[in-house]
């Protein structure tokens, strides 16, 4: 059984609750189980429980937050019970989501409380994808007619739609669908865009690599939209001569765990097929792996730009240059590149300068 849980989240009066209906209808199509945990703020709110209702924000925001992690731990148990081969657990708002509506004092005391870090909240989820609200380019069907629980005005939905994008940036796949097209349309890429990350019908990555000018790294690190991640990244060959990749991918201490096993069919698109792990599994193929190990670290900076996702890497051992990758959705697909970001050449189909060629031998 494989089970992957996803976020659907997005500014007031996205076209969630439309999402859910469709995503349904599409994934069972294809052979998931899907299963859905409603808004927990919207459940809560029409229930009486808000957050001028309770002490504080903060308090309100305590209760929101245990709540869903709770409902999340009741589906996963449930999920592991089912005579299926493939379930997608899809979550109506994630619990970072909660961000947006705290400061950053407010936050820092709800993690404390429920012992958790940001970090471990942000990447618990396999998939986040941010729907924009209509208040940004879709003004004309802007309403709050249709949520009880919804009260802000256009001004307040585009701050909050920021916000939102803000706090999830620095997840490893993190896709934002915005109002360029129809509503129609709107829908179709969120299935798109959750069906490729499925790897449906099969697990591509469409990537495109760019070796750029050094970065200004005070600009990285106060963009609002953007996060820094630390990752070290050890390869090694398995006895049929798949390049296997161990991650360990974050910040300050709190860690999460990838497998990657990828396989190029031509210069930009591979095969991949990722796994997370706990940290016993991420030791336990560390300590099994045979042969010869390499190993690099890197520091990211996940920058999301007019919707699109970048993701820089600064090595310890250049000063002078750096990496800039972004995932696509077909080879075609535009890219609108930050000015302030150099390129210098595309590398995506040179070998040198792959990770797994840059990285160093390792001693077992």
């Amino acid at each position: 059984m494989k089970i992957t849980k996803i976020v659907v989240t997005g500014g007031p009066c996205a076209g969630k609750s439309t999402a859910m209906n469709r995503v349904q209808s599409a994934f069972e199509k294809m052979g998931y189980r899907t299963l859905f945990i409603s808004e927990t703020a919207t459940e809560l709110i029409t229930g009486g429980v808000s957050p001028q209702s309770c002490g504080s924000n903060a308090d309100y925001q305590l209760c929101q937050m245990e709540l869903q992690l709770e409902k999340e731990r009741i589906y996963e148990q449930a999920a592991r019970t089912m005579d299926a081969t493939k379930v997608l657990i899809v979550c109506d708002r994630g619990v970072i989501d909660n961000k947006a509506y705290m400061t950053q004092e407010e936050f820092e005391t709800v993690l404390k409380k429920i012992g958790m870090n940001e970090t471990e909240l942000r990447d618990r989820y396999d998939g986040v994808f941010h729907l924009v609200t209509a208040a940004k380019g879709a003004e004309d069907f802007y309403t709050t007619s249709n949520n009880a629980a919804r009260r802000e005005t256009i001004e307040e939905a585009v701050d909050i739609d920021n916000r939102l994008i803000s706090a999830w940036t620095g997840h490893p796949h993190l896709r934002v669908i915005d109002n360029h097209t129809g509503f129609e349309e709107k829908m179709k890429m969120l299935i798109s865009e959750i069906a490729f990350f499925l790897g449906e019908p099969e697990p591509l990555e469409i990537e495109r690599k760019y070796l750029i000018e050094y970065p200004d790294l005070d600009w990285l690190e106060h963009h609002p939209y953007c996060r820094k991640v630390e990752i070290t990244q050890t390869y090694f060959k398995t006895d049929s001569g798949e390049e296997i990749r161990l991650r360990q991918r974050g910040v300050s201490g709190s860690y999460v765990y990838y497998q990657t096993i990828k396989r190029k069919i031509s210069d930009i698109r591979r095969i991949e097929i990722e796994t997370k792990l706990t940290r016993a599994e991420f030791l336990e193929k560390m300590m099994n792996a045979k042969g010869a190990k390499k190993r690099i670290s890197k520091t990211r900076y996940c920058l999301m730009y007019e919707g699109q996702y970048f993701e820089i890497d600064v090595f310890p051992f250049w000063n002078d240059q750096a990496f800039m990758e972004i995932e696509l959705r077909s080879e075609d697909q535009k890219i609108q590149f930050p000015p302030e970001l150099k390129i210098i050449r595309e590398v995506s189909s040179d070998p040198a300068f792959t990770n797994s060629s840059l990285a160093k031998p390792i001693e077992d």
